[in-house]
């Protein structure tokens, strides 16, 4: 089940979750990019204050596996 601040999340972010996810499903060449990709999309949804700093780690964690620093 999806965690809830998973629904509400920009359409730009979701598709960048769903890239990384597709990209280790097949083996991508790619996922590198994919990963700073999304770690970038994760950081501008926070700084455009479209997700807050509790659900940004969250993404970081379960996505990039990246913990509170």
């Amino acid at each position: 089940m999806k965690e809830l601040c998973e629904v509400v999340l920009p359409a730009y972010l979701k598709k960048d979750i769903i890239s990384l996810e597709e990209g280790r499903k097949n083996n991508s060449t790619l996922l590198d990019c994919l990963h700073c990709e999304l770690q970038g999309s994760i950081n501008s949804a926070f700084y455009n204050n479209e997700i807050t700093e509790n659900e940004a780690n969250f993404l970081r964690e379960k996505y990039l596996g990246l913990g509170k620093r």
